[in-house]
């Protein structure tokens, strides 16, 4: 049985500044977003990808039982002379899966990876640095074995009653293999986000359609699309919406009924034909965040009911990085996700600004490069247009420009926030 959402206050969005700062929006996010989607049990098999909804409990410790973490010989070290060689007798052999008999004292026991430590023996001496006469049946060890090696302790990866994983973790194949080693075979997890991805404008059309003078192929649409498929969401596409208002609203109101979330781009200024911010105000409530930041300082949010409305610029860079920025972190919140910001990199710049506007926040595209003393730097696209999707095509990430300093000179330390960090795959 699914457990309700807990559902966002209905001013969850609301501030109070002009002109916000770029920490102060993630706060505000950050404090006021809770998840929305319910919670659903699946096969652990059919979980990849998805949200963790509790923790997950080691039902006992793992491994369950001290093992073999070599073939070897498995010994008290207590028989061993510390000082020369010993020969002891080979008392039994101990395969994986084995329940072994206890190790009588001053007798050793063939062993192999992953089997049970026979009671009574505290000490894996790997075969290669052993001596076995099979045919004596007995094995011969060197001095000065340490108490201990190659022994992997009960309880070594995880102890009973601890957490394997936590609520609100993606679950990615190192997640899935630590609940399998639990032997859960279903997991709760948060359902899928559903997103309503909208276009608008008269000019835009969808590639495959005939180039018309005028006209703007949809980069955006395909900007988010990519850029959503890294989160556990579910794509609605409702097109490109033409600039009318009786259009606009009844797709948000459809999309209202339908999803979780409304994403469009453009349209949320204040001129004749934008009518996005305006039907999300007239179905909701809606509160345009003027951030201090290059690109993308227009950004609204709002609500319809319990959907949640973000409106990004209609620039397709300025949409992009606006959404990676903000969008990301709010989306993954939203399906349930802990809320986590995405760790950037200090490295030295390979570029210079001589004059740059203080007291906002930048994201610059940019990439990694190894100069010629062999150090890594950030190398920024030469141009800062927010309408050249060239700079995010040759970009592996965004070079984040904080608000203090009024220029950036070559060795400076800058922060560098790989694509990566977002889900984005590499290229």
């Amino acid at each position: 049985m699914s457990t309700p959402p807990r559902k966002l206050a209905n001013d969850c969005f609301a501030c109070l500044h002009e002109l916000m700062p770029h920490e102060e929006a993630m706060r505000l996010l950050r404090e006021r977003i809770t998840p929305v989607v319910d919670v659903e049990e699946l096969p652990l098999a059919e979980a990849l990808g998805r949200v963790l909804a509790e923790d997950v409990i080691a039902p006992r410790d793992i491994p369950a039982f001290a093992n073999a973490a070599m073939d070897g010989f498995a010994v008290r070290q207590a028989d061993l002379n510390p000082q020369a060689e010993t020969e002891l007798p080979v008392f039994m052999t101990i395969f994986a899966g084995d329940v072994p008999r206890r190790l009588p004292e001053g007798t050793a026991a063939r062993i192999f990876t992953g089997a049970p430590m026979p009671e009574g023996a505290d000490t894996c001496v790997m075969q290669e640095d052993v001596e076995h006469d099979e045919a004596a049946g007995v094995a011969r060890f060197p001095a000065g074995i340490l108490r201990g090696i190659n022994v992997r302790p009960a309880g070594e990866d995880q102890q009973a009653g601890q957490p394997v994983v936590r609520a609100g973790e993606r679950l990615r194949p190192p997640e899935l293999a630590a609940i399998a080693s639990t032997g859960a075979a279903q997991v709760k997890v948060f359902g899928k986000l559903r997103v309503a991805l909208m276009s608008t404008g008269n000019e835009i059309i969808r590639p495959g359609e005939p180039f018309t003078p005028g006209a703007i192929y949809d980069a955006n649409h395909f900007f988010l699309r990519g850029a959503l498929a890294t989160l556990p969401v579910e794509v609605v596409d409702f097109g490109v919406l033409a600039d009318e208002r009786e259009v606009v609203e009844r797709a948000f109101r459809r999309a209202a009924e339908q999803c979780d979330v409304i994403i469009t781009s453009a349209g949320i200024s204040t001129g004749e034909a934008d009518y996005m911010a305006e039907t999300a105000r007239k179905l909701g409530s809606l509160h345009a965040w003027r951030l201090a930041i290059k690109p993308g300082k227009p950004i609204a949010f709002g609500q319809i009911g319990d959907t949640v409305y973000l409106g990004l610029p209609g620039n397709p860079v300025a949409a992009f990085v606006t959404f990676l920025v903000y969008g990301w972190p709010l989306l993954a919140r939203l399906a349930g996700h802990a809320w986590r910001e995405p760790e950037r990199i200090v490295l030295p710049a390979a570029f210079e600004m001589k004059r740059r506007k203080a007291g906002r926040r930048e994201f610059l595209r940019g990439w990694l490069e190894t100069d010629e003393e062999g150090r890594t730097v950030v190398r920024r696209f030469p141009k800062d247009g927010s309408g050249l999707i060239s700079s995010a095509v040759a970009a592996t990430g965004l070079i984040e420009i904080t608000e203090e300093p009024d220029h950036v000179s070559p060795g400076d330390p800058v922060r560098f926030i790989p694509f990566g960090a977002f889900g984005l795959p590499p290229r």
